[in-house]
This record gives structure tokens, C-alpha cells and sequence, in this order.
């Protein structure tokens, strides 16, 4: 399972925003749980930006929070770059394009509440 960037928010800071049937997914013992390194330039990019003031913690510590959830965080490979890039869908953010590559690329679920990813084919729980 890969967490989309607000969903690693939600679960650390107001778990009480997510959908049922993902809180399930991502308690279940059954489920890795991973996220991009993207995620991580997202969150300390808008905090930077003032636009998300509840991550500072985050921000600075997010490898140490992201061990003591098990949670993988899970490296931007080229071939995921190149096919974000190259996808003909019209969304435009470089954040949910590169999400979309590595949940394809990898065979991940992607856990999110953005139903812009349907555009790209990636499966997704919410």
C-alpha cells in the first residue's frame, strides 16, 4: 500500500479524516505500508510555503516518524520519472504524476481520497 501525501498526514496528525476502509488498510497486519520520497518534497515544499504549518515535526524528522510506523519510504527511480512525465493524462501536478508512476510501476494500491488517479489507471482504496 502507498500512502498518498495527505493520507501520511491524516494517519500522523487527524486520523479521524480518513474513510473507514482506509484506516482499515492501513491497520491491517496484513498490509506493508509504503511512501514516496516525494511525499517528503511535498510536505517540507508546503510547509516551507506556510501552506501546512502542522508538519514542522514532520518535516525535519520524517525518516525517524516513518520507521517508528513501519512505514518504507520508497526512492523516485528514473524509469518512474520518465513515466510520470510521459503519462497523457491531463493532471498536471508533478507530485500526483510521480505518485501514480511508482503506484503503477511497483503494483502498489494507492490509498488516497484524490480521485484524479483513476485518470492514470492506478488502483486505489479510500
Amino acid at each position: 500500500m502507498l500512502l498518498d501525501t495527505h493520507v501520511l498526514v491524516w494517519w500522523l496528525y487527524k486520523p479521524e479524516l480518513l474513510s473507514v476502509p482506509a484506516r482499515k488498510a492501513i491497520n491491517s497486519g496484513d498490509n506493508r505500508l509504503f511512501v514516496s520520497a516525494v511525499s517528503a518534497y511535498e510536505i517540507a515544499a508546503k510547509h516551507r510555503l506556510g501552506k501546512w504549518p502542522e508538519v514542522a515535526e514532520l518535516t525535519r524528522e520524517f525518516d525517524d516518524i516513518l520507521v517508528s510506523q513501519s512505514i518504507t519510504s520508497v526512492p523516485i527511480a528514473s524509469h518512474q520519472a520518465r513515466m510520470a512525465a510521459l503519462f497523457h493524462a491531463e493532471h498536471r501536478d508533478p507530485f500526483d504524476r510521480l505518485l501514480a508512476a511508482q503506484a503503477l510501476s511497483e503494483e502498489f494500491h494507492l490509498i488516497t481520497r484524490d480521485p484524479v488517479f483513476a485518470h492514470f489507471g492506478v488502483l486505489t482504496i479510500w
